[in-house]
């Protein structure tokens, strides 16, 4: 017959490993591991971290642990003092823990305190690798060497939408109050933790593929601790940064704390702000000269206008004196003429009419003796008395054309007509400029019309 089975409940069996557990692991042990996930309530005030060993990317540990409000509280305050950020996931961590084992929840590690500075020497140790590896490949001054147009207008932008320190940068660009005008899009991405890495290297990757619609890329976000800047300092990351085909400019963080993005980049300008206002002033560096330029040619311009209405005017002064001596002078002139003239014509019209009235008596005398004489007829008599007189009237034609041609080039119009011209004063001509009263009306005469006008 056989023995019976010796049995136990469950809550036995979990008590006997209870006991051996508190037996094996009497006391507390400082451990090296990854805080996966934090798992913190806020209600509680407790975390239920999750914590696991890697070997090449792949978890080869697990296991939960407890971590009580009070020294939560202490603890996460201390490491916040330490390195400027709180505890969270995806850090790297040196931790005295206790290994006790629950009925209901199973084996547990309990988190007595944590040394920051082991975190903090374990990133800065992946930055000095980062480094070395990349200055190794000849990559680490690569991007530096880009060339960032003189007025880089098209940004590629990598952040989080709702972040500060992409509303910040967008901020300064688009409200900027010269009125420079940018163009902008954003890739979005994760800006920390273990997934950052892959998300910023595929933005990276999408805009590779677009560089020729931008003119550079920008990576922004708010300020943090070492642990927030981590994923900054991954050499595959930093890798894509150096090698890209343009200008890669950050502002991921604060001057304390310089990642390796920061260092391979075009230019770090710590802060969004900061990155912005870069921007600002490479429209500044053109447009002051530009500015000035245009400053100095509307001076050029006045001081060249003011220079030629000054000699325009003085121009205007010495034609008006000379154009009024001239028109005295000549008034003078054509007056002489004019009375010259008439006397002339007076004397000669005289001379003319004694000589036609010689020529009738001569002609008439002629006749007489032809008549008288009795050689021609009377018909005859007419025709030669008709040559004579077309003779005669012939040759005074030509003398009385000559002295109408004179009388014709005197006329005051055919003068008038040559440039020149009268001035009359009620009438009258004026010689002198002193005949002249100011606000009196002017008359001058032109060979086609007149022009009345007020002495100033």
């Amino acid at each position: 017959m056989l023995a019976p089975k010796k049995t136990f409940t469950l809550l036995q069996l979990t008590q006997s490993i209870h006991r051996a557990v508190q037996s094996a692991f009497d006391g507390r042990y400082w451990i090296v591991a990854e805080m996966n996930k934090l798992n913190f309530y806020p209600k509680s005030g407790h975390a239920y971290p999750e914590l696991v060993e890697k070997q090449d990317g792949v978890i080869v540990a697990e296991m939960r642990a407890n971590l009580w409000k009070n020294d939560f509280e202490r603890i996460n305050q201390n490491f916040i003092q330490a390195i400027q950020e709180p505890l969270k996931d995806g850090i790297k961590v040196l931790m005295n823990v206790s290994v006790g084992f629950d009925s209901k929840y199973g084996i547990s590690l309990t988190i007595h305190e944590i040394d920051p500075s082991y975190t903090l020497g374990d990133l800065e140790q992946e930055k000095q690798n980062s480094i070395l590896a990349l200055k190794q490949q000849g990559l680490f001054d690569l991007n530096r060497k880009k060339s960032l147009p003189l007025l880089p207008q098209r940004l590629a932008i990598i952040s989080v939408a709702n972040s500060n320190g992409y509303q910040d940068f967008t901020h300064i660009i688009d409200g900027n109050s010269w009125k420079y005008k940018f163009f902008h899009m954003l890739f979005p991405s994760l800006l920390q933790g273990d997934k950052a890495v892959a998300d910023l290297t595929n933005q990276l990757n999408r805009i590779r593929k677009v560089a020729h619609h931008f003119d550079a890329v920008v990576i922004v976000r708010g300020g943090g601790g070492d642990i927030g800047l981590a994923c900054y300092n991954n050499v595959n990351l930093c890798k894509v940064i150096a090698e890209f085909p343009l200008p890669v400019l950050t502002g991921i963080g604060h001057r304390i704390n310089e990642s390796v993005a920061d260092m391979v980049a075009f230019k770090n300008l710590i802060t969004p702000t900061d990155l912005g206002n870069f921007f600002l002033q490479q429209f500044h560096n053109f447009s002051l000269p530009v500015q000035r330029a245009e400053e100095m040619l509307a001076d050029k311009s006045l001081r060249q206008l003011s220079e030629t209405k000054t000699k325009l005017h003085a121009n205007v002064l010495l034609f008006r004196s000379v154009v009024e001596t001239l028109l005295v002078r000549n008034t003078w002139k054509i007056e002489t003429l004019r009375v010259g003239l008439r006397t002339q014509t007076l004397q000669r019209m005289s001379v003319e009419k004694g000589n036609v009235q010689k020529l009738s008596t001569a002609l008439t005398n002629d006749a007489r003796m032809l008549l008288t004489a009795g050689r021609v007829s009377v018909s005859k008599l007419n025709e030669e008395l008709k040559n004579r007189t077309i003779i005669r009237l012939s040759k005074e034609g030509m003398s009385v054309n000559g002295l109408e041609n004179s009388v014709r080039l005197l006329d005051p119009r055919n003068v008038l007509k040559r440039g020149f011209s009268i001035t009359l004063v009620k009438g009258k001509a004026v010689t002198d400029e002193s005949e002249v009263n100011s606000g009196e009306e002017i008359t001058t005469l032109l060979y086609n019309g007149t022009i009345k006008s007020i002495k100033e």
